[in-house]
């Protein structure tokens, strides 16, 4: 067996990949080898490839297409081809211990893992399993969770938190971004986020909904890539493709519109910023939704349906946001571990194989 050698998996989205990379600092400590297992196309190589201290080798990957396609009836030959691929690289990597972030990349590899009796350390985001951590929880050794009442509902579930990054923001940093993004400190900072690709609803709406949020609030939009509107231009608003800076924004954010995936409704609520989330619903499996449902039960935020989403009614959940923030801010101070990466780390090194 390799020294001290660990793969990482997960993708098809950011948030599939994110938190291996959040990890990455406490593993170089204890791993000599980190190597990841993604799809050759998928965000996750784009991701990886910036992280020279992690080798990425691709295998065939399976996505169910939630609406009716032919593309679905390929899936089990792909699903064995890819298991096939994950087996001959485990065999060549000989790892101690595997973890998955979950994505349809991540079943191959676990399906290979029970094959080969390597331990498999998985970890949910969402309020209820994603699919492909549906299908792999029988052969995980543990389900790291983000949502305490997940691991409860799970035999071999484990409340952990969400692994977020612990990133120091000098004052300095604080300063550079409101320079870049013409911010200032006289006015409160709303944040609005649509997701890594943005959000056509999300953007649409907020144009038509300007009025009454600049009358409270400075306005910084994140569209997403190629969704900017030029002929919008408004004192106080400040619209951006994408943000390199966005621990920086956190810690001066004083309100957010948001989507639901965990991950950015999690970094929120670590700094204890009220939020309207805006869950998508069309093409996913509901699991932002489920996600809104929980944040708001506990008092941390308001939904506002994508269904039921038009300028008026984002201004007037808006207004009510801002009612209630400071009930909010009370209610999220301590909402959110701040050891979740040295929880999944030491459930990792628990589990692993002795070298």
């Amino acid at each position: 067996m390799a020294k001290n050698t660990i793969v990482l998996t997960g993708g098809g989205t950011a948030g599939h990949v994110i938190p291996n990379l959040n990890l990455l600092p406490l593993l170089l400590e204890h791993f000599d080898r980190i190597v990841y297992i993604g799809s050759k196309n998928g965000i996750e190589h784009a991701l990886i490839s910036e992280y020279p201290q992690i080798e990425f080798f691709p295998i065939e990957t399976v996505k169910l297409k939630r609406s009716l396609s032919l593309q679905n009836l390929l899936i089990p030959a792909k699903l064995m081809t890819g298991r096939k691929q994950a087996i001959r690289l485990l065999k060549e990597i000989e790892p101690s211990v595997i973890f998955s972030k979950g994505g349809f990349v991540s079943v191959p590899v676990a399906l290979a893992s029970k094959k080969l009796n390597i331990p498999l350390i998985s970890h949910e985001s969402d309020y209820t399993l994603g699919l492909a951590n549906k299908l792999t929880q029988n052969y995980s050794t543990a389900i790291c969770t983000t949502f305490k009442d997940t691991a409860e509902r799970l035999k071999n579930g484990i409340y952990v938190g969400a692994p977020l990054p612990c990133t120091a923001v000098s004052q300095q940093d604080k300063m550079r971004a409101r320079q870049m993004y013409n911010l200032n400190s006289d006015k409160p900072l709303c944040l609005i986020v649509g997701g890594s690709l943005g959000a056509e609803s999300i953007n649409k709406n907020v144009w038509g909904a300007l009025d009454t949020l600049l009358k409270t609030h400075q306005v910084l939009h994140i569209t997403g890539k190629g969704k900017l509107n030029s002929e919008i231009k408004r004192e106080g608003y400040t619209q951006v493709e994408f943000v390199s800076n966005m621990p920086a924004l956190l810690e001066i954010a004083d309100v957010a519109i948001t989507r639901g995936g965990s991950n950015m409704i999690f970094e929120l609520l670590a700094h204890s910023i009220p939020m309207l989330i805006i869950p998508l619903s069309k093409g996913s499996r509901g699991d932002q939704v489920e996600n809104a449902e929980y944040f708001e039960q506990k008092g941390y935020s308001l939904t506002l349906l994508e269904s039921e989403l038009t300028p008026d009614t984002l201004a007037s959940t808006f207004t009510k946001l801002i009612e209630r923030a400071p009930l909010i801010r009370a209610q999220t101070r301590h909402a959110v571990p701040k050891d979740s990466l040295e929880k999944i780390l030491s459930i990792i090194l628990k589990n692993k194989k002795a070298d």
